[in-house]
């Protein structure tokens, strides 16, 4: 990727790549590690109809060739109808093998949605069958210093309810949740394991600096060909490599709670373009006053994403570490 210079006047073209260039770059490295470095045949992809999936799928064909690249969708429960038709859409305009893990039935096992629905129940008991529910963070930019989860509910007419979350609640639900992450990387190294192939890795830039992944979920893999492409660049490269426009045009979302939800919502606060500007600014520093304008923000609320970001990063320490041994 292109060594940026921070400019006199600050703008968006910080982020601007060659997507030909890039594609030639990442596909070089693909080929080298899961050739050379790791000895697999080739790569799986979870699919999940987003554009970080579809774009580590596109860039994996490009780089093996659609034979060498096997896909799998493993809608749940709560998953979205869209992005099963999504992903084969995307599977079918690739040319590459992909298949079906409904994983509804080893959640249910696991008791996914027992424990999950029994936390909220602990903040609204009358939580029940034709529920639906979401977990949403205060907003980032109205100054208060404390960030606080919600659970947000919809009744069985549509109605919709929001608490505060106690932490024991929201920490058991994110648990909970979290089986959904960690079962999808299982089936995917089960089909590596079966096909000698290596697990790819879709988490962004964004996603991979600041912790937005489960930890031996799909923080898991053997290699991440776009970790370090903010998300703005990510889309430029789904264009470049022809991913469908509806891929292309949907608005990113978590797709893990029954009810619609906007990464922002959840986790950034911030669309993702204007949060790709500011993780810019503070890795090259760029002042608060400089990247104010061009996010449509003002200073103060500039300072404190910065402040969010490194954050965010001391959560992710422990996200990104490996097993501790006694002899490191």
């Amino acid at each position: 990727m292109s060594n940026f210079s921070v400019e006199a006047e600050f703008t968006t073209s910080a982020l601007d790549i060659d997507p030909a260039q890039e594609a030639d770059r990442i596909c070089k490295s693909i080929r080298h590690q899961v050739g050379r470095e790791l000895r697999r045949r080739g790569a799986v992809v979870g699919i999940s109809g987003g554009i970080d999936s579809s774009v580590v799928a596109a860039i994996c064909t490009r780089a093996l060739g659609p034979e060498n690249v096997f896909g799998i969708f493993m809608p749940e429960r709560d998953s979205s109808s869209d992005s099963l038709q999504l992903g084969r859409s995307l599977a079918d305009s690739l040319g590459i093998t992909a298949v079906v893990e409904d994983i509804t039935d080893m959640l249910d096992g696991a008791g996914c949605y027992r424990r999950r629905d029994e936390a909220i129940r602990s903040v609204f008991p009358e939580y029940g069958p034709g529920y639906r529910s979401k977990i949403v963070l205060s907003d980032l930019l109205d100054g208060n210093p404390y960030r606080l989860f919600s659970v947000v509910i919809s009744d069985p007419e549509g109605r919709q309810y929001k608490k505060r979350m106690p932490l024991d609640a929201y920490q058991t639900v994110v648990a909970s949740t979290n089986f959904k992450q960690r079962v999808r990387k299982m089936m995917e190294y089960y089909h590596a394991d079966r096909l000698r192939y290596a697990v790819a890795g879709t988490p962004n830039r964004l996603e991979y600096d600041q912790g937005f992944f489960v930890k031996n979920g799909d923080g898991s893999a053997d290699f991440k060909p776009i970790a370090h492409l903010y998300k703005t660049q990510v889309y430029h490269m789904a264009e470049y490599l022809g991913v469908p426009d509806a891929i292309c045009s949907r608005p990113p979302t978590t797709d893990t709670y029954s009810l619609e939800q906007s990464q922002e919502e959840f986790f950034f606060s911030l669309p993702y373009h204007k949060m790709d500007i500011c993780l810019y600014g503070k890795d090259h520093n760029v002042s608060a006053e400089q990247v104010a304008p061009v996010v449509g923000l003002r200073t103060e609320q500039v300072q404190r994403v910065y402040e969010d970001i490194d954050a965010k990063r001391q959560v992710a320490v422990y996200l990104h570490s490996p097993p501790l041994t006694v002899d490191d």
